[in-house]
């Protein structure tokens, strides 16, 4: 065994680490931000093309499939990459994974059916679930135990400002049925950052040290006592979170987009029965009309809307669970999210300010556990496992989360397309992390296991 511990890391490593993690994970976060934008006008110039009445059942239908297909990936590649970062280093490991997500992000552009779309987010999901336990990882490990909790919010803030980007950029380019594909092709940038973390980026000294003393199996280690109690509690408290983003808060840039759609038609039907009160209005000239009157931005402003509210959540989630311990901060999490969304799917049926305002809110809330992950998650595996350990949890959690999106296209079709009462189901999920939560160790203020 390796008595001597590794000597700490200058300022620069610490932040070019630091820097690393959080733009990986930033860019993440813009490219799982876009599907939400151009679902919608994808799937209804794909419809309308081969040439079938344009429905929101359709679009409900082939969203959950490919979230699904998405999350599906995401848990296969945090499996795939978390296993590379423990065998080949985190760095490598990371690098591969946001070339892997850029470049079919960008095939995007290409795709003509439903299914290629399901297919290229399917491969682009590998290198978003792998980049996030590498990240992680890579930041713990490198920076002092007391920064813990601040870094874990950062890491998980990072992911909503490319939230925030994208969204900027629904709002400065309206995106429609003829331009959605343009946007796609941001996707590819973050390939570009690759070259930059296999330059500059220190590797893990405590995953060197863990090499030379136990390189192990990682993936058989995490499925068998005893950590295979930490890799299904951390399977479970991701599954939560995640069911909750992916099954319902994901959705709400389509709902406000079909609620601003349908208030543009009652607008249109108004105004023409004014102006023609002496003439039948055609079918013809209310849709018309109401593409003139629509507001295009909806959806943006909307995912606008959660993505600032998270980036503050995020930091709140981290900041909660190094002040009050992790599990209740876990529970209050679960808790006040339940309520929100409650209030949100039963209470609103239009498109406006309060709704917005209401969508920041759940927003943070919702999204504080990608700041409590991040702080928990590494404090269950020790470091030859690490990598592994995060990344087979919280991207099965993506598996479970993914029957939460079919769920979530059934029920809309159950509910006639209706966007509100399936996510008040699938939101419900939130009971089920307020009890499993107490079945865990609580963590604050352990050294990480080595």
């Amino acid at each position: 065994m390796s008595t001597n511990p590794p000597a700490p890391p200058t300022d620069k490593r610490l932040f070019a680490v630091l820097a690393a993690a959080a733009l990986g994970w930033m860019f993440d976060g813009l490219e799982m931000g876009m599907f939400p934008l151009i679902a919608r006008p994808a799937l209804q110039h794909m419809q309308a093309t081969q040439g079938a009445v344009v429905t929101d059942s359709f679009v409900g239908l082939w969203m959950g499939y490919v979230t699904a297909a998405f999350l599906l990936g995401a848990a296969g590649g945090g499996v795939l990459f978390g296993w590379l970062g423990d065998k080949i280093g985190r760095v490598r490991a990371m690098a591969l994974s946001i070339l892997c997500y850029s470049l079919f992000t960008g095939l995007v552009y290409f795709a003509t059916e439903p299914w290629h779309l399901l297919v290229t987010r399917f491969v682009a999901a590998f290198g978003m679930g792998g980049e996030w336990s590498l990240g992680v990882a890579l930041v713990m490990e490198v920076w002092p135990e007391k920064h813990r909790p601040i870094l874990a919010g950062v890491i998980g803030a990072a992911a909503n400002v490319g939230y925030v980007l994208i969204a900027v950029i629904g709002v400065g380019f309206t995106i429609t049925t003829d331009s959605w594909r343009w946007v796609a092709l941001v996707g590819a940038a973050p390939a570009l950052l690759t070259f930059g973390i296999l330059a500059f980026v220190p590797e893990s000294e405590r995953w060197q040290e863990a090499q030379k003393d136990s390189p192990g199996k990682p993936l058989r280690e995490v499925l068998r006592p005893p950590l295979l109690k930490a890799t299904l509690l951390a399977t479970l408290f991701s599954s939560v979170a995640l069911i909750g983003t992916w099954g319902s808060v994901q959705w709400l840039p389509l709902w406000a987009d079909q609620m601003a759609q349908e208030q543009s038609v009652t607008a249109a039907r108004a105004e023409l029965g004014r102006s023609s009160a002496s003439a039948p209005v055609t079918e013809a000239a209310v849709v018309k009309r109401a593409t003139e009157l629509k507001d295009n931005r909806a959806k943006a402003y909307t995912q606008g809307a959660s993505a600032v509210g998270a980036i503050f959540g995020c930091l709140l989630g981290a900041w909660m669970g190094g002040r009050f311990g992790r599990r209740p901060a876990y529970f209050l999490l679960c808790l006040v999210s339940l309520l929100s969304c409650g209030w949100l799917f039963h209470s609103f049926h239009t498109y406006d300010l309060s709704f917005l305002i209401l969508t920041f809110v759940i927003g943070g809330f919702s999204a504080a556990f990608y700041g409590w992950l991040p702080l928990y998650l590494p404090e269950l595996f020790p470091t030859r496992v690490r990598a592994t350990g995060q990344g087979l949890s919280f991207n099965s959690g993506r598996i479970l989360a993914a029957v939460g999106a079919v769920q979530m296209g059934s029920l809309m079709q159950h509910f006639g397309g209706s966007y509100a009462k399936a996510g008040a189901v699938i939101t419900l999920i939130y009971i089920v992390g307020m009890g499993v939560i107490w079945l865990a160790p609580e963590t604050k203020g352990r050294p990480l296991p080595e």
